[in-house]
């Protein structure tokens, strides 16, 4: 496997530096303490979905799965995935797949060495799995290949648990818990904090990150938890020193929870707000991208990456991309956390 060294971009409006090994991600603009709207030069990360087929946990596939995956679904295919990669501007740091069960699609592997043994960008490779049947061999296989595995928490919950140990006994040290936060789902959010200081197999763990309830998906009933409650979740966290993290979807409600806390300015650094066509991308496993996966079939353009000649201008720049980044930027305008504009999604109505 290739060990290439840290990874940066310099120019007079935007910059970044990358380490591969550490997966440590600094950007600015001007100055360090800059900010740029957007990367001009294409995507940092990628959101690519590889697999829709997902037989679930315990009684079956999760009620709450904004994409209403089941077992029968599609797969991307290693050559498709090929096409994209060589499309893609080597801005691109790292790529986060999407996959259901482990063993869905069976080029999974095959297209995360590719990501690390390739002579056009070397990309570390990170996954989200739901924790189920995972065997020693494809715990080894993880290890070797990814930088970052999350384990999507699920009952029951030694499922995860066990999987956690799993990955941290080879050595990863940037395994996480990924739990939904909903009105339904608050009490079991607290409690995988607290096991989180006390059951073994989480010794390891590096944090619990909570990712903020979509109103999306056929079976989904769940309803949205609110800001006093997520504050009660973030106040734990902070006073019994548990490590917790969330999804950009978050970082309004997050904010909004830590506002009054001395080391705001420091905390509000560390958060990303909404980043769709501004420094991530999103490609479906059709090949297709839209600004993320929570918006497909919301009306907007799908572009198929695989058909475009040149990725800065037939899509980076397309007028689907402008329109949506210009619609992102805009609201951090209205929203105002602690005297700062913090952008937020235009689609849902997330906190």
């Amino acid at each position: 496997m290739k060990k290439p060294g840290i990874k940066r971009l310099k120019s007079p409006n935007y910059n970044y530096t990358f380490n591969p090994d550490t997966g440590f991600f600094a950007r600015w603009g001007k100055t360090k303490e800059e900010d740029p709207d957007y990367s001009p030069f294409g995507p940092e990360i990628l959101d690519m979905e590889i697999s829709t087929i997902c037989n679930g946990i315990g009684s079956g596939p999760c009620k709450w799965c904004y994409k209403s995956n089941t077992k029968v679904g599609e797969n991307m295919s290693f050559e498709k995935f090929k096409t994209i990669f060589h499309k893609l501007p080597k801005t691109l740091t790292q790529i986060a797949f999407g996959i259901g069960d482990i063993d869905s699609n069976p080029d999974f592997f095959k297209i995360m060495e590719y990501c690390r043994n390739n002579d056009y960008n070397y990309v570390v490779p990170n996954v989200t799995i739901n924790g189920y049947n995972v065997t020693d061999e494809q715990a080894d296989k993880l290890a070797s290949l990814c930088g970052a595995v999350s384990v999507s928490m699920y009952e029951p919950k030694d499922t995860c648990y066990d999987a956690v140990k799993k990955l941290t006994d080879r050595g990863m040290t940037q395994i996480n818990i990924h739990r939904l936060v909903a009105h339904e789902t608050f009490e079991a959010c607290m409690e995988v904090m607290q096991d989180s200081k006390e059951d073994p197999r989480l010794a390891k763990l590096n944090a619990i990150v909570f990712l903020a309830l979509k109103p999306k998906g056929k079976r989904n009933d769940f309803s949205k938890l609110g800001t006093d409650k997520y504050k009660e979740l973030v106040d734990f966290a902070f006073e019994n020193e548990i490590r917790v993290g969330f999804d950009s979807c978050s970082a309004p409600m997050f904010l909004e929870s830590v506002k009054d806390r001395d080391n705001y300015k420091m905390l509000e650094q560390m958060s990303e707000p909404c980043e769709s066509y501004l420094f991530s991308f999103y490609v479906n496993v059709e090949g297709k991208t839209t600004p993320c996966s929570f918006l497909e079939e919301s009306g907007y353009e799908e572009i198929d990456v695989a058909e475009c000649n040149d990725f800065l201008k037939d899509i980076w720049n397309a007028k689907p991309v402008q329109d949506f980044r210009d619609t992102l930027l805009a609201t951090a305008k209205k929203c105002t956390i602690n005297g700062n504009g913090c952008r937020f999604c235009p689609e849902y109505n997330i906190y």
